[in-house]
């Protein structure tokens, strides 16, 4: 598990660089990524489900995203764009891609169908978190 979350800490960091974060937010969107998949891996051995893994997944890594966001006065975006990337469903788009050219299109459309509830299951974790996250953002800056 130690080695999973390093080596999504470095792909989270890596499409960091490629997206031209600044150097001194590369650490944070590595954790978020990090903890983002490490969310994700905790319920697929918990549950298995591919969709609740990566919905989980991605609302962690909005949490994150939108917490980090308001600590370093930076979008949201510059967090979960590089957090959602490890949990993006390449390989099931790959085969889909694959089996479509085949001509095996039952294998296309599970592979092609699964990788898009799994893309939902993405967009609804950041739209979830994120509409959380701002509806609560009163109450972190409420001194009284």
């Amino acid at each position: 598990m130690l080695l999973k979350a390093i080596a999504t800490f470095i792909s989270s960091v890596g499409f960091s660089i490629m997206f031209n974060l600044p150097k001194k937010l590369l650490v944070h969107a590595g954790i978020t990524g990090a903890l983002g998949f490490l969310t994700y891996s905790y319920f697929m051995d918990v549950d298995g489900d591919y969709i609740i893994a990566s919905l989980f997944g991605s609302l962690v890594v909005g949490v994150i995203g939108q917490i980090f966001a308001n600590v370093t006065k930076h979008p949201s975006t510059l967090f979960t764009i590089p957090g959602i990337i490890p949990l993006v469903p390449g390989y099931d788009l790959y085969n889909a891609m694959f089996y479509l050219v085949e001509k095996n299109t039952e294998e296309a459309m599970t592979y092609g169908i699964k990788a898009i509830f799994i893309s939902l299951a993405i967009a609804c974790g950041i739209a979830i978190s994120s509409t959380v996250m701002t509806r609560l953002k009163p109450w972190f800056h409420h001194k009284g």
